[in-house]
């Protein structure tokens, strides 16, 4: 079982067709985008040298997880960044350690490719992010339909 987290740049049709299905099921459709939206999304944000940048997690050549560091996630607040986003697992590889791997390796990838001294997320797990070394800010209101109000991560960088 050879297991790697690997940059995403140039992929290959089908790579980008399985992230983009994983994101316009996840955030897309609830966020009123096609599905062609949400695959130009995904294609622009496979930067070398600059935001956003796309990881994917493959098992023996098989992409199975993905994360993405980008100047914005949450609109209503342009002025924090960059982010970790889209941190992702296929639903058949969840609770197999598989998210364990791409957050262990989060840090180390932002310190090698982004030049920032912390990186921001959200979202509405407790107690998982704090296990690598993230801290919680603050509760935050995303004026979203859906978990509206949502937990503020900071991740020192230095």
């Amino acid at each position: 079982m050879n297991l790697e987290i690997k940059q995403l740049i140039n992929i290959n049709k089908d790579t980008l067709n399985i992230v983009s299905t994983w994101m316009y099921n996840w955030w897309g459709k609830r966020d009123g985008y096609s599905f062609e939206e949400v695959e130009c999304f995904m294609k622009h944000s496979m930067q070398e040298h600059r935001l956003p940048q796309t990881y994917g997690l493959f098992l023996d050549n098989e992409i199975i997880g993905m994360f993405q560091f980008t100047y914005e996630d949450l609109s209503v607040r342009p002025d924090i960044y960059p982010w970790l986003a889209n941190v992702y697992i296929d639903k058949k590889y969840r609770k197999q350690g598989y998210g364990r791997k791409l957050l262990e390796n989060a840090k180390k990838l932002a310190k090698e490719n982004i030049d920032f001294k912390e990186i921001f997320l959200y979202t509405e797990h407790i107690g998982l992010y704090e296990k690598f070394g993230w801290t919680y800010l603050c509760d935050i209101d995303t004026y979203k339909k859906e978990n509206r109000i949502e937990r503020l991560y900071k991740l020192n960088l230095e």
